[in-house]
């Protein structure tokens, strides 16, 4: 006969990996980071920020932030930086926005909401940081067009703008969609509501019998 596994040998199993798996991602995340290796804007920081907000008990958005700000200190030093700069807050300010919009989306776990509410956090990243970047750089002009400038083609003797903000939505829908499904992989299921109301029946019947 065949050997059926016993179900709490699957629960056992599933501790073990709601653990490895986010420990993977960020694993992953920091070798992404590593110079030359990945487009430029096209991170899965992104995507992680999101999940961080949507599986907040798979994914704790310290971790992520933890990442971030090592990762960002050894660019730095790499770059010939020996510090975080001021331009740099704007993009941790801009991922606390895009892990809000992950909180929004703790209930609905359809995939292609998630994908979307990834390439809305990429969307919500780019016009944050480009700009800051409009209103910092005297290269713009302080206007209507000189925004439209900053979110478009950019400054002179740089790569256009939009060539970021195109690796920025590719990576944050597809990155937000992978991320998303390796963590509804592991995640316990809940249950149903008429499970979930007999349980709540079951446990005032219980403290009924006590108080009597």
């Amino acid at each position: 006969m065949p050997t059926v596994a016993h179900p709490l040998t699957f629960c056992v199993l599933n501790e073990k990996w709601n653990k490895y798996v986010p420990a993977a991602l960020i694993i992953v995340f920091l070798i992404s980071r590593i110079p030359g290796l990945m487009p430029l804007n096209f991170s899965m920081a992104y995507g992680l920020a999101f999940c961080a907000g949507a599986f907040p008990k798979l994914l704790r958005w310290w971790w992520l932030a933890l990442a971030v700000l090592t990762s960002d200190v050894l660019l730095n030093h790499y770059w010939g930086y020996f510090t975080i700069y001021d331009y740099q807050m704007l993009n941790y300010a801009a991922y606390a926005m895009i892990y809000g919009i992950g909180r929004l989306f703790r209930k609905r776990r359809a995939m292609w909401q998630m994908v979307g509410g990834g390439l809305l956090g990429a969307i919500v990243f780019y016009l944050v940081t480009n700009t800051a970047a409009w209103m910092q750089n005297p290269f713009y002009a302080k206007n209507l067009m000189g925004w439209i400038q900053a979110l478009t083609t950019g400054e002179t003797g740089w790569p256009q703008t939009w060539m970021f903000f195109r690796n920025t939505l590719l990576s944050g829908g597809l990155f937000s969609g992978l991320i998303a499904a390796a963590l509804r992989s592991i995640e316990p299921a809940e249950p149903e509501p008429e499970e979930a109301e007999e349980a709540e029946e079951a446990g005032e019947g219980e403290e009924e019998k006590a108080k009597a």
